[in-house]
């Protein structure tokens, strides 16, 4: 691979990822105008760049950037607490975005969807100083804040009753249908672009119990019909299947983890159209960590409860034939490591082009940024990865990438 300039004309690849038709296409020719596309042609009838202009992958598969639809760039989760970010300052933990964010996008990860913070709007922030050119990350696709019951999964809830948290860590704290709809009208007027609602206890959550609900069903349908208001979707935390059928009746556009669900959730996201984003592959990762990194009796106790059903959640909805789009919680595991559950994806049953399209057209379409990324088409960011061999027979490849391109410039 050879180029002289951070903004190549032309890249040739040997060998295209066409997520919109599932074909590998040999040799071809990604033609570049800017940050956008403005063709993708065989390389024999491509008459376009020469030289310094061409970004030679003609020994790669080169494949659209890849897309994230849960991470939490903001801070970092240490010892399997929440507590830990009351030590910190906004500062710190905006500096560790700055990091984790780098980490993602040159994994290949152009584009991410981050879905809350315990601090309120440093992933906006964030989110405002990439667009800025200020640093360098990925695309990212914000909520702000979690909307989530006193005491549940979206709270600290690790300290002593006497201490009482500053009102950044409990900004969309509700705790009814008329405080759900003020929340999400507070979070949406200060720059969220998604709006995350916790329905469900949560495994890091001191106390909760993830299969439990803790939103009614008529509060979720609140916050639903408010973030509709706005033009958003709303993404739900839901571990257990009941909890995750109240917010597949409610409309929310992806449920998050899921893994507790069996037939009748999958059935209801089939009938309600919901996109199902599960995220395995941090389960095998605190399998081979979590004891090592200390963390709480609790935690572990939860993490192999949701383990032993959650792959057999995901095989089920392959199987069913639901919209399963890319996920992984990166902040559970290192940020850079995103890639790790394509494998996994492909170990439960996907095809490796099946897999990669849940982290491109799938997880594209989700966000309704269709127009804008998941896929080398002409008019789309010219947003890309790419990865040694000419082939898609083996997606373990994706987690040590040779190439990285976010809007027609040469990251890595």
């Amino acid at each position: 691979m050879t180029t002289t300039t951070n903004q190549p004309r032309v890249i040739r690849a040997g060998a295209v990822a066409d997520v919109l038709t599932g074909e590998v296409l040999a040799d071809h020719a990604i033609v570049l105008d800017g940050e956008r596309i403005a063709a993708v042609e065989p390389w024999s009838t491509s008459r376009h760049g020469s030289g310094d202009d061409v970004l030679d992958l003609r020994d790669h598969l080169v494949a659209p950037g890849l897309i994230d639809l849960h991470t939490h760039l903001v801070g970092e989760l240490e010892r399997g607490s929440y507590s830990p970010y009351l030590t910190g300052s906004p500062a710190r933990d905006a500096l560790l975005g700055v990091r984790n964010a780098r980490a993602t996008l040159r994994a290949g990860f152009t584009t991410v969807r981050d879905v809350g913070s315990f601090r309120a709007f440093v992933d906006c922030d964030l989110r405002d100083a990439i667009d800025a050119g200020i640093c360098e990350g990925p695309r990212m696709v914000c909520a702000g804040a979690y909307v989530t019951c006193s005491s549940g999964g979206g709270e600290i809830t690790d300290l002593a009753v006497d201490i009482e948290l500053p009102r950044s860590f409990r900004f969309g704290v509700a705790d009814s249908v008329d405080e759900v709809r003020s929340a999400v009208r507070r979070i949406a007027h200060r720059g969220a672009d998604v709006i995350k609602v916790i329905a469900t206890g949560a495994v890091y959550a001191a106390g909760t119990v993830p299969g439990a609900p803790e939103y009614t069903e008529a509060e979720l349908k609140a916050c639903v019909d408010e973030a509709a208001l706005y033009g958003l979707h709303v993404a739900a935390h839901a571990h257990g299947e009941e909890g995750a059928l109240r917010a597949i009746r409610s409309g929310v556009r992806t449920i998050e983890h899921g893994t507790m669900l069996g037939e009748a959730a999958m059935s209801a996201m089939l009938e309600h159209g919901t996109y199902y984003v599960p995220t395995t592959y941090l389960l095998q990762w605190d399998d081979a960590h979590g004891d090592l990194d200390g963390y709480p009796a609790g935690v572990r106790e939860k993490t192999a409860l949701v383990g032993e059903s959650a792959r057999a959640s995901v095989r089920l909805a392959i199987e069913a034939g639901v919209r399963i789009a890319y996920g992984t919680d990166a902040i559970v595991f290192p940020h850079g490591l995103n890639a790790g559950q394509l494998p996994e994806f492909v170990e439960l049953g996907m095809t490796p082009m099946q897999a990669l399209q849940s982290a491109t057209s799938v997880a594209a379409d989700c966000l309704g940024r269709s127009m804008d990324v998941g896929a080398l088409a002409p008019g789309r960011y010219a947003d890309l990865v790419a990865v040694h061999g000419a082939h898609l027979d083996d997606v373990q490849r994706f987690t040590e990438v040779a190439a990285v391109v976010k809007g027609g410039a040469l990251v890595v």
